[in-house]
């Protein structure tokens, strides 16, 4: 009889480890996520930047020819 309890104990005791476990594994895959999504989004921000600053030299230097013909 005491025997069965043990192993009763034990069951949950292992149960709940593996549930300890599983929490623990989705908190570090869920940190692991953010950190991609911010690294993405940080370089996508920079290739917008660098885009813009192209396109922005760009309109100036065809609005600067645009005043030299006319003028």
């Amino acid at each position: 009889m005491a025997t069965k309890a043990n192993e009763a104990r034990s069951s949950e005791a292992r149960v709940r480890a593996e549930a300890s476990f599983k929490k623990e594994e989705r908190a570090r895959e869920g940190a692991k996520a953010m950190q991609e999504y911010q690294v993405s989004g940080k370089i996508v921000r920079e290739r917008m930047a660098k885009l813009k600053a192209l396109r922005l030299a760009k309109e100036a230097t065809e609005a600067k020819e645009a005043a030299d013909r006319k003028g």
